[in-house]
C-alpha cells in the first residue's frame, strides 16, 4: 500500500471511530490548529457542506453560543446545533436567506465546494475555481470586517488569478495542504484572515 493510500485509510478509519461524517473533518481541524480560524461564539457559514464533517468540527469549535449554517444543493442529514439549508449558491436570494437565518454577518465562511469531477483536468480545475469564486463573491456580502474564510482550490493555471483576487479582500492569505489530504491529491486550501470589507 502506498503511503498516501495508508494515510487516506488512516483518516477514514479515525473519522469513523470518532463519529465524524468524513475524513475531511481532520482537514479542517488541522487548518484550524495552524491558523486559529474559529473562536467561541462565532457565526459560521459552510458552503458545500455535505456530508457534514466540517459542520461537526465547526460546531464543536464555536460551542453552544455560536451559530453554524451549512448550505448544500444535496440533502444533508441533520446535525445537532446546526442549521442546514438545501439551496444552490447560484440562487440570487441566498445572501438574504442566510443573513436572515444567521441574524447578521458571519465571522467565518468555509467553502469545500467541488464540481462533479469529469476526469478532464483542465475542465475540472476551471469548474472548481469558478465555484470558489462564487463562494468569494457571496463572502463579500456575508463576512464581517476582520472575518476569516477557507476556500478549497484545485491546483492549476487559474490558482494564482484566484489568489490575486483574494488579496483584494483579505489582509493575510495562506495556501496549505493539510496532512489529512492525500499527498497525490491536487486539492489545497486558501486560509484567508482579516477580511477588509
Amino acid at each position: 500500500m502506498k503511503l498516501s493510500d495508508a494515510k487516506k485509510d488512516h483518516y477514514r478509519k479515525l473519522a469513523k471511530q470518532k463519529g465524524y461524517r468524513s475524513r475531511s473533518a481532520y482537514k479542517l481541524t488541522q487548518l484550524n490548529n495552524s491558523y486559529h480560524i474559529f473562536n467561541r461564539g462565532d457565526k459560521v457559514i459552510d458552503f458545500g457542506c455535505a456530508p457534514g464533517g466540517w459542520l461537526q468540527i465547526a460546531g464543536k469549535l464555536v460551542g453552544i453560543r455560536g451559530t453554524v449554517i451549512g448550505i448544500d444543493i444535496k440533502q444533508v442529514e441533520p446535525i445537532e446545533n446546526t442549521i442546514i439549508l438545501q439551496d444552490d449558491i447560484e440562487n440570487q436570494l441566498i445572501v438574504e436567506r442566510i443573513l436572515k437565518v444567521l441574524g447578521g454577518k458571519a465571522d467565518v465562511v468555509l467553502s469545500d465546494l467541488s464540481p462533479n469531477v469529469s476526469g478532464i483536468w483542465d475542465i475540472d480545475h476551471i469548474r472548481q475555481i469558478s465555484l470558489s469564486k462564487s463562494a468569494l463573491n457571496l463572502s463579500r456580502d456575508l463576512l464581517k470586517k476582520g472575518g476569516s474564510a477557507v476556500f478549497k482550490v484545485f491546483e492549476g493555471n487559474y490558482l494564482n488569478d484566484f489568489k490575486n483576487e483574494l488579496k483584494i479582500y483579505f489582509q493575510k492569505i495562506f495556501l496549505k495542504k493539510p496532512d489529512a489530504s492525500r499527498q497525490s491529491s491536487s486539492e489545497f486550501y486558501f486560509v484567508c484572515l482579516n477580511f477588509k470589507n
